[in-house]
């Protein structure tokens, strides 16, 4: 049974050629793990579910928007 949830949604951009979804992937992750360590001894089994990709524009491989979330939902 769920009890609530947090959306964490983080972004980086550059003005050089290169991507940075992994900085913005870091971000939301190490966001995660801040939360969870503030809250775990409220809860030892929350858990940090579906960290993904959901847009990145430019860099060399070029555009990317997910279309599905594969179970995950988001407004």
């Amino acid at each position: 049974m769920e009890k609530g949830g947090v959306r964490i949604v983080a972004s980086a951009t550059a003005t050089g050629q290169t991507g940075v979804e992994m900085e913005a992937m870091t971000a939301a992750a190490v966001a995660a793990l801040t939360i969870y360590d503030m809250i775990k001894a409220l809860d030892k089994s929350i858990e940090i579910q579906d960290l993904y990709l959901l847009e990145k524009t430019g860099g060399k491989s070029g555009d990317f928007r997910r279309t599905t979330t594969s179970g995950a939902s988001h407004d």
